[in-house]
């Protein structure tokens, strides 16, 4: 049995809906007070009404994670909120697409901005308050996509999350003494509203490439932050976890065929 977060106070960054969504669920339904933070007013207002039937305090921002200032404006707000930040799931992330011969200079950074940098800036602004928690956690959505596999059009995406893969182990080690630690979540495929309207033979077609049979769904992943976040993971700093259901455990298509 875990230690009960509840009422501990939790920024998502990126959490009105997919995999931020997802987190910012399962962080509301273990008793959490909890801030989404995003750039659409609209999806924040509807994103936060859903996430009050688990009877948990929810405040929503409207932020840019891309520029620091705004990323202050977040940490003030949750602090005025409840009181302190102990945990921050800086999941907020964009994907487009664009092929390495038309990827244009503003196009790279775009994507590095809101990836990489935004990750960055998120954690330099709740800084002060995680570590004046006492045990404060930090969880970054990063992606099999770029440390481990890669996709034709999303190099740029790749590259986005392998960074910060470099930065939580360098990170984890400075904000130890803080007791503050950082960890990393790296989903594989997963069902969420940007999957809606590829079609069933789409959707099938991936979950062939998963030797689970299936996408993973949004709270997978939270699930996998809420362990971080705990005070069991509190010796765990500078790590990474995959959840794929085994997606990229497969050396080639006959491996799969062979099940």
């Amino acid at each position: 049995m875990f230690t009960s977060i509840a009422h501990r106070s939790v920024v998502v960054t990126g959490g009105s809906k997919g995999i931020g969504f997802g987190i910012a669920s399962v962080f509301a339904a273990a008793g959490a007070n909890v801030l989404i933070a995003g750039r659409d007013q609209g999806a924040l207002r509807r994103a936060s009404e859903e996430l009050r039937d688990h009877g948990s305090q929810v405040e929503s921002v409207v932020v840019d994670v891309a520029d620091p200032p705004s990323c202050r404006r977040m940490a003030d707000h949750a602090v005025e909120a409840f009181g302190g930040i102990d945990v921050l799931c800086a999941n907020a992330g964009i994907f487009p697409t664009a092929r390495l011969e038309d990827m244009s200079a503003e196009q790279l950074e775009e994507v590095l901005s809101v990836n990489f940098k935004g990750t960055v800036y998120a954690v330099q602004a709740c800084l002060p308050h995680l570590e004046a928690s006492g045990h404060g956690r930090i969880v970054v959505t990063s992606s099999i996509t770029g440390p481990i596999t890669g996709y034709p059009g999303w190099s740029h995406y790749g590259a986005s999350k392998a960074a910060q893969l470099g930065f939580i182990r360098t990170a984890a080690m400075e904000l130890a003494p803080k007791k503050v630690t950082i960890n990393a979540v790296m989903p594989g495929n997963i069902m969420t509203e940007g999957l809606d309207g590829l079609g069933q033979d789409y959707l099938d077609r991936m979950a062939s490439s998963v030797p689970m049979g299936r996408l993973g769904s949004v709270e997978d992943i939270g699930h996998a932050a809420l362990f971080f976040a705990t005070d069991e993971a509190r010796y765990l700093t500078g790590q990474s976890l995959v959840i794929d259901g085994g997606q990229v455990l497969p050396e080639s298509l006959m491996a799969l065929e062979e099940m």
